[in-house]
């Protein structure tokens, strides 16, 4: 049950809904209160929030793993790079928790009891990895942090400058978990929990809602300390901003705006104009800073532009541009399991390369406080058309996820009235541009090739196909009806006997079926080391119409070297096509060695069906299609990783080494 009391400041009335609460806000007059008991402590003013278009407010409402529960106060903390808020929540179920907002990134929490010893502050590195509720977490984050200000409800004691040294760990999985050191060096509190997504919590009496507050912060104009040009800053939440005119970048989370660094280059303009508003894949983007960003390989400076943009529910994001290659990028809301190459979401990304990225200059208005020659160590990995990248400092492991984006697109959402310039070369995680034509093709072959085979075995098996006529032949110098009759102890059964005239053989008759369009002559011998010639004629024995063909049979082996050798084949087929229907004969006129041994085999007129050869160059015929689009592929890909830590070594490259 809430519990009321009285502000001993202004008389207003104090409500503490949660009996885990410590310390109340007061809202009228800002008084810190702090119940102890049935009394009540006055710790003097607490300092105002800075406005910071937070769609989030005290009696926001939603619900999380079924739960539902409500924000009772808010702590805002500051540490080096830019300002995030804790929010302070009461479940229905009587337990506390807490949602941390930063830079449009929402992760809920809850406190965590744990009896195994854990590391002192110091002794935190990024990387270390610790075992919470079951799952592995690493340390990704490493700060020190104070309160700026705070709202509502409260679970401990808290004000203006109150410190705050916390890690952040994550998991491949999507946990959280935060090591808060605010209690000592040795005993840190931990939270575990998830990253979530804002509308997944089913908001009810947000801020988007209601009006805006008064309290609103109006823009705040001043000169450059360094050049003296106009400068405007649209809101509190900006740390730092960068002057397009010299170049310098400018503290302003204080009210005396301090020169942080100074390019020593002239500045380039952006290609998207800060203030730029457009609406890519369905968000709104609002660009509302620009930095240059470069890294050096062999002595040469390589360059590139990184667009700061707010988008939906003020979370930040990334525009990048190379050589007119687009990426919208986003910090990865989880853990990613680095060994080798990466996972992410279930996906595998190859290491691409790995560099040191520095700040080359900025303009325009920046959340968190950013630097000139601001270094971190970066590794990119790809599974096109997305990328992962890991940036490391020595208090801090950030991993960003990002997705190409054609220039096009990128005019298209922000209106821009002239083209952006063409992408020049291939990128790191640009899309193959052949990899959907060649899958195409791919399938269109294999649809192509399966019904060829289907046509194919059902001609063998319902088309005209036979022997038309079947003998036994002996070819030697002299041919004689004594030898001819001697061979046939592997003599075919039912096979016609053949007729000689001196070196001509004649075979009987036999009828060829009116829808034969070819015949098949197959002459199968036991030639070895031994040639015979063959002079081929089909007569039509009712015309008189005669086909002739010249062929010969040959085959030679033996053995060299300890090796055997064999050439040519002692077997011959031959078509003869367009043959009508009729009674034919075949003669066979055959020349050979005289010193030569007989050759004896078989002779068959068949009535061929389809040829397994036209399969075959059907098949390579089609198969030509893939097979280029593959080597354009492959051509593509080996641009790619020609830029990378991994080029694709061909073997013409290592014939050239």
């Amino acid at each position: 049950m809430a519990r009321t009391a009285r502000c001993p400041s202004c008389g207003a009335t104090v409500e503490f809904k949660s009996v885990a609460s410590v310390l109340a806000v007061c809202d009228y007059c800002q008084s810190t209160l702090v119940r102890n008991g049935e009394e009540i402590e006055n710790l003097g003013k607490m300092a105002e929030l800075i406005e910071d278009r937070s769609l989030l407010q005290r009696g926001a409402e939603g619900s999380w793993q079924g739960v539902h529960f409500g924000l009772i106060g808010r702590i805002q903390l500051r540490y080096e790079q830019g300002l995030w808020n804790e929010w302070h929540l009461l479940f229905d179920n009587g337990k506390s928790g807490w949602l941390s907002e930063a830079g449009g990134e929402y992760v809920m929490s809850v406190p965590l009891r744990v009896t195994d010893p854990l590391p002192a502050f110091s002794d935190l590195a990024i990387g270390q990895k610790h075992t919470l509720v079951g799952n592995t977490f690493s340390v990704t984050n490493i700060l020190t942090a104070e309160c700026v200000a705070g709202e509502g409800e409260l679970p401990f004691t808290v004000g203006a400058g109150y410190p705050a040294p916390v890690a952040d760990l994550r998991s491949d999985s999507g946990g959280f978990a935060t090591f808060d050191y605010s209690e000592g060096e040795d005993r840190p509190l931990v939270f575990v929990g998830d990253s979530v997504d804002f509308k997944s919590l089913g908001w009810a009496n947000l801020r988007e809602n209601i009006p805006i507050p008064a309290i609103n912060v109006k823009a705040r104009a001043f000169n450059c300390p360094s050049c003296a040009a106009p400068l405007t800053v649209g809101h509190d939440k900006i740390e730092s901003v960068g002057c397009a005119s010299c170049g310098a970048v400018l503290d302003t989370s204080h009210e005396t705006v301090a020169l942080l660094s100074k390019a020593v280059a002239a500045v380039r303009q952006p290609r998207l104009p800060l203030g730029s508003k457009g609406t890519l894949r369905d968000e709104k983007i609002e660009v509302i800073g620009f930095m240059q960003r470069c890294m050096k390989s062999e002595g040469v400076e390589y360059c590139w532009g990184e667009y700061v943009c707010l988008g939906r529910d003020n979370a930040l994001l990334w525009l990048t541009e190379y050589e007119g290659h687009w990426n919208i990028a986003r910090v990865a809301n989880r853990a990613v399991r680095a060994i080798g190459d990466v996972t992410y979401e279930g996906e595998n990304f190859r290491h691409f390369q790995g560099y040191t990225a520095y700040v080359k200059y900025v303009i325009g208005e920046f959340p968190w406080r950013v630097r000139i020659d601001e270094v971190a160590t970066v590794d990119d990995y790809v599974a096109p058309p997305r990328m992962v990248s890991r940036e490391r400092t020595n208090n801090e492991e950030t991993w960003t996820v990002a997705d190409y984006v054609q220039p096009e697109e990128i005019a298209t959402a922000f209106g821009l009235k002239s083209a952006l310039p063409d992408p020049k070369g291939v990128f790191a995680n640009q899309s193959n541009p052949h990899l959907e034509r060649h899958r195409s093709l791919c399938r269109r072959f294999w649809q192509f090739a399966g019904l060829a085979l289907a046509v194919h075995v059902l001609i063998l098996m319902l088309g005209p196909s036979g022997t038309l006529h079947q003998q036994n032949v002996a070819f030697s110098p002299v041919v004689s009806n004594t030898a001819l009759q001697q061979y046939g102890p592997g003599a075919a059964a039912g096979t016609t006997p053949a007729t000689t005239q001196d070196d001509t053989l004649v075979t009987a008759e036999f009828k060829v079926p009116g829808d034969t369009p070819r015949i098949e002559v197959v002459n199968d011998t036991t030639a070895n080391n031994n040639w015979v010639a063959l002079g081929l004629t089909l007569v039509n024995k009712d015309t008189g119409q005669a086909w002739q063909a010249s062929r010969e049979v040959s085959r030679y082996s033996g053995v060299d070297g300890g090796e055997s050798w064999s050439e040519g084949s002692a077997s011959d087929e031959f078509y003869f096509g367009d043959v009508p229907a009729g009674t034919y004969l075949l003669a066979v006129e055959h020349e050979m060695d005289p010193r030569a041994q007989p050759v004896y085999g078989t002779l068959k007129v068949n009535r061929p069906g389809p040829r397994l050869s036209s399969l075959v160059l059907l098949l390579l015929a089609l198969a030509a299609f893939p097979l280029f689009t593959r080597a354009q592929l492959t051509g593509f890909e080996k641009r790619r990783w020609d830029e990378s830590d991994h080029p694709i070594v061909s073997s013409s490259d290592d014939d050239d080494d």
